[in-house]
């Protein structure tokens, strides 16, 4: 972003736009927030840089099979690290820039190397370089100032998260609680099953505000009021995370058991835990630009192996595509009108849009935090 586009946004985000106010008297964000392409990049680097990215889980990690990803338009490539924990690389080569992969080396094909597709350079699973073809005549060339660029990585309860800048808060601290709250569910015994992207004509601040409440829900989703009391629906707030719980109905079966709690976490900036008893399912919203995003759903369950247990599983998957189509279908129609001349900003139900109004908090003291370092002249963006 040029130094012209940061004066604007400058002029857009003063500190009375930026101010918080009870959720009583509180305006929604106003609509260019999700319509202009200046704000797209401006939340790659003042909000998905700077924050956890929930990628996967380490039952999705083996030697040879590493987990890629893009975290603020940067590829990461996610690896079985050499002591039991993952460790993360850009998926970079040092050389040209070129993407890795996982290559098999040695005569009987038992060590794994990282491999660039374009020239061949080679790298240990530690981020080492190895192997530099034709580069003999090179001069003044150290192999140890060209390993590949970690990135911070941290697990919780089996699920891996990265963080492109340097954080002393681990994931364990932003999520405190959870493990307690949801009880006997253990997710960490979960093991993966499926990954499904969807791609969505909106905003991704759209697609999450959309998450964030069930006021939506007997309209959009009539079939979801059979499953739930929502009589009994409640978010609270806490730090860093949002939960809104419901119980399940107590006559109707989930994954072999009846009654119980669905518990829907969500991880500031864009990452979401929907935990029922024998399930879990993650969502991650990349932002595409300014009116797209792609939300990839991965699922994970307690019991993976049994006929009974395949047979929940391929129900709620197709359960929750039919959920997901619907929210799809809303969220798009709700860009186009963001995008109109009929609409800026709106007001927030204290009694049902709390979470709404938790997530643009957060982010408002996102941008708060760029303007002073922009003011400061630290972060340009350029």
């Amino acid at each position: 972003m040029d130094a012209i586009r940061v004066r604007e946004l400058l002029s857009v985000l003063t500190e009375k736009e930026l101010e918080t106010v009870p959720i009583e008297r509180s305006e929604t964000i106003p609509s260019s927030w999700y319509t202009r392409p200046e704000f797209h990049d401006l939340e790659l680097e003042t909000v998905f840089s700077r924050t956890w990215q929930g990628i996967g889980h380490v039952s999705q990690l083996a030697e040879d099979d590493p987990i890629a990803a893009t975290v603020a338009g940067n590829p990461l490539l996610v690896l079985q690290g050499t002591e039991g924990r993952p460790q993360t690389f850009y998926n970079v080569c040092c050389h040209r820039g070129g993407p890795l992969a996982v290559k098999r080396s040695g005569e009987d094909g038992s060590n794994c190397v990282l491999q660039c597709w374009y020239h061949g350079w080679t790298y240990r699973l530690d981020g080492s370089l190895r192997g530099v073809p034709r580069f003999d005549r090179t001069e003044l060339f150290d192999k140890r100032d060209f390993g590949l660029i970690p990135v911070a990585t941290d697990v919780w309860d089996g699920l891996v998260f990265v963080n492109l800048s340097s954080s002393e808060l681990q994931v364990s601290k932003l999520l405190d609680g959870v493990a307690d709250r949801i009880a006997p569910i253990d997710i960490s015994k979960f093991r993966f099953v499926l990954r499904e992207d969807y791609d969505v004509r909106c905003n991704w601040k759209m697609y999450v505000d959309n998450y964030l409440e069930g006021y939506h829900v007997p309209f959009v989703h009539p079939e979801l009021c059979k499953m739930y009391d929502f009589r009994e629906y409640t978010a609270e707030t806490s730090k860093w995370y949002l939960l809104q719980h419901v119980p399940l109905d107590a006559d109707e079966s989930f994954y072999g058991r009846t009654g119980g709690t669905a518990f829907y976490y969500f991880l500031f900036p864009n990452f979401m835990l929907n935990i029922l008893p024998g399930r879990l399912q993650t969502n991650l919203v990349i932002p595409v630009d300014a009116d797209r995003c792609r939300v990839i759903f991965q699922y994970y369950y307690e019991d993976t192996e049994s006929m009974k247990g395949q047979e929940l599983i391929a129900r709620d998957i197709e359960y929750s595509d039919e959920i997901q189509k619907e929210d799809i279908d809303i969220c798009e129609r709700v860009q186009v009108g963001l995008s109109s001349r009929a609409y800026d900003r709106g007001r927030l139900s204290p009694e049902a849009e709390q979470g709404v109004y938790h997530f643009q908090t957060l982010l408002r003291e996102s941008f708060r935090e760029w303007r002073g370092r922009a003011i400061a002249g630290s972060d340009s963006l350029v």
